[in-house]
């Protein structure tokens, strides 16, 4: 067999489709089979509507080639290409859905806050919005209970410049918690500073979708049971007091990673609330 038939004239002919191709990468050492000049790719550029790329052989000196075909890579035929140009790396998303703001620290405590009904709200809040909301300088805050909605309200005494987002679980028409509603709204200095929302689920719990858990919907839960007591019951976990209730609640907050495992419900009022506090003059 003649070095004819195996020679140059044939690296750049027969069968290219069947060649690797491998891209130009600056580092990546060649043979270009023609010249027999061995180097490394310093640069990849377009000229004359051609792609050039310049190799550097080890005493430093440079030669330029054509892309494509010709080109051994230890040892093998190659066609060389054009590098990918790289692209802008998909922006980070926090929990909540939004861009990460990369490198941003969280800002001092605004004297606005959001207010939630228990510490497992506060702890879905933070869980879905805290990097949001630590960029915004807004606190989530457990109010253990709104029975005296009011009163708390007229203790925080709100302004302009001193706003509550609230929200309610159970918040539906002619509810004990929408006369509760109504009563903290007729506080002095609460309209337009005061923006109360909530949820029509019995628990904050119930705004994780059934499906993250891999169930198709909530148990329903007899009136005469304590709800999420009824809940860990007919999930079969441990249920017999505030020890196994906090365990079972941290499992269901474990499934949670994103806005994506709530309810839209919640969501809306969430970001309602957010939007409500951070808005200009807010």
């Amino acid at each position: 067999m003649s070095y004819h038939q195996w020679g140059p004239q044939d690296l750049s002919a027969p069968r290219k489709e069947a060649l690797p191709e491998v891209p130009a990468e600056p580092g990546l050492v060649l043979e270009d089979v023609q010249s027999g000049w061995v180097g490394a790719v310093t640069r990849v550029e377009k000229s004359g509507g051609m792609h050039v790329m310049a190799l550097e052989d080890r005493r430093g000196k440079s030669k330029s080639f054509r892309l494509g075909f010709g080109f051994l890579l230890d040892g093998r035929p190659v066609k060389v290409v054009a590098p990918v140009a790289k692209t802008a790396a998909a922006p980070q998303r926090t929990a909540s859905g939004s861009v990460k703001v990369a490198g941003q620290r969280a800002r001092v405590a605004k004297a606005s806050r959001i207010w939630v009904e228990g510490k497992h709200d506060a702890e879905l809040v933070e869980k879905v919005w805290g990097d949001d909301l630590r960029v915004e300088g807004v606190v989530v805050e457990p109010l253990h209970g709104v029975d005296d909605l009011a009163a708390a309200v007229r203790d925080f005494s709100p302004g302009p410049d001193r706003k509550l987002g609230i929200l309610v679980d159970h918040l539906v028409a002619d509810s004990k918690e929408s006369r509760i509603a109504a009563a903290a709204m007729a506080v002095p200095g609460a309209r337009g500073n005061v923006l109360i929302v909530g949820h029509p689920y019995v628990d904050v719990w119930q705004a994780i979708k059934p499906q993250v858990l891999g169930i198709e919907a909530w148990p329903q839960v007899p009136r005469s049971v304590e709800w999420k007591v009824g809940i860990l019951t007919a999930f079969g976990w441990p249920h017999e007091g505030p020890a196994d209730i906090a365990m079972g609640w941290k499992r269901l907050l474990g499934a949670v990673h994103s806005y994506a495992d709530l309810e839209p419900s919640l969501l809306g009022r969430v970001e309602e609330v957010i939007d409500f506090l951070t808005a200009e003059g807010g």
